[in-house]
């Protein structure tokens, strides 16, 4: 069984101020770089090698996977994947997240006629790109970092419908999952906060 570990990014500046990111960027806080030195240094205290590192083309996911990828000492390149960036927000992006007439990290098919993402394609697209980038041969173990939610739209792809999912993801949190490589399926494992649990 192949494993992924997928990350959130680090806090950025509009996260702080509530503003919707989308496919628009803002760089990270001096939190946001701490995050992702504390996600690293979670991982490898669980012993996690990664054969691949993928990260969203977003410089704030970037900036987390290539910190995140230092400190493991790993040594090939952080490769960028563009279908693992976040969900457009059409003509709500940059703006304020109450402004949306939906919740912003769920909001099913609501920002389609602004010119927005739904989640349907937003998780067909999770899931084909990282099943296509764990499918690589010689990873067992793929480390990805993408957004808040595009993973998830992951998660409930994984999960039985119905089933409870985790509204909010802190950043940086990092989501476990199992791929069977014969059924081309994702299981979700798990959830872990590595800043609420190293205080």
């Amino acid at each position: 069984m192949k494993r992924l570990y997928l990350l959130r990014h680090g806090q950025t500046e509009f996260n702080v101020r509530k503003l919707v990111q989308g496919r628009c960027d803002s760089p990270l806080t001096e939190l946001g770089e701490q995050q992702a030195h504390t996600a690293a240094a979670w991982l490898a205290a669980h012993g996690v090698e990664p054969d691949a590192i993928v990260s969203s083309p977003l410089g704030r996911a970037m900036r987390t996977a290539r910190i995140v990828a230092s400190e493991l000492s790993f040594v090939g390149e952080v490769r960028p994947e563009p279908g693992i960036i976040e969900r457009a927000y059409g003509s709500f992006e940059k703006g304020p997240h109450d402004a949306l007439p939906c919740d912003v990290w769920d909001p099913g098919e609501a920002l389609v006629p602004f010119g927005g993402e739904g989640s349907r394609a937003l998780a067909e697209r999770m899931v084909a790109a990282l099943a296509a980038d764990i499918g690589e041969p010689g990873v067992r173990t793929l480390l990805a970092v993408s957004h808040g939610s595009a993973s998830r739209q992951l998660i409930r792809a994984t999960l039985p419908a119905g089933a409870e999912y985790p509204k909010r993801l802190p950043n940086c949190a990092v989501m476990v999952f199992d791929f069977d490589e014969e059924a081309r399926r994702f299981t979700f494992c798990g959830l872990h906060d590595p800043a609420a649990i190293t205080g």
